[in-house]
């Protein structure tokens, strides 16, 4: 039962992470000079802080649904609603800095919102401490969301 445990862990975080990967390899590839040469609000956070914050965010990402599927008898349905959240959670790297599109990463930070406020939900009813592992992620999508609107608007 332990070894089970562990091993879905060390899978569900290869996973989770697999989406912090691509998205930082798109994000060092394609983010120069475009970033730096965009307006942005004076609330910004420094690009020093984006790691810690992402890195922290994934790995309660990861207790979460680690946690749901052992509460939740491996039910494949909170899986299959991670993975399609974890896609769009990946592509908005890739929509925002390697296409270049801040309209559709707006649109990609809309629907990962809705996902991720779909697995809150579905979290509640299996382990409150999915689901509260869930809110700093969700508060911080949000405020990308706004950061990226006024991004979007002053450029």
């Amino acid at each position: 039962m332990l070894k089970n445990k562990i091993l879905s862990f060390i899978l569900f975080a290869i996973t989770t992470f697999s989406a912090s990967f691509i998205g930082g390899l798109v994000t060092i590839n394609f983010k120069e000079p475009w970033y730096s040469n965009l307006s942005k609000p004076q609330y910004n956070p420094p690009d020093w802080i984006f790691g810690p914050v992402w890195t922290l965010l994934y790995l309660f990402m990861t207790i979460a649904i680690w946690n749901a599927w052992h509460k939740n008898t491996k039910n494949l349905n909170i899986v299959f609603l991670y993975f399609i959240h974890l896609f769009f959670n990946t592509t908005w790297s890739v929509v925002f800095f390697g296409f270049h599109n801040i309209s559709l990463a707006i649109l990609n930070l809309v629907v990962l919102i809705i996902f991720i406020v779909l697995l809150v939900f579905k979290y509640k009813n299996i382990s409150q401490i999915s689901m509260y592992l869930m809110i700093p992620y969700l508060l911080w999508c949000c405020f990308a969301l706004i950061l990226n609107i006024n991004i979007f608007l002053i450029n």
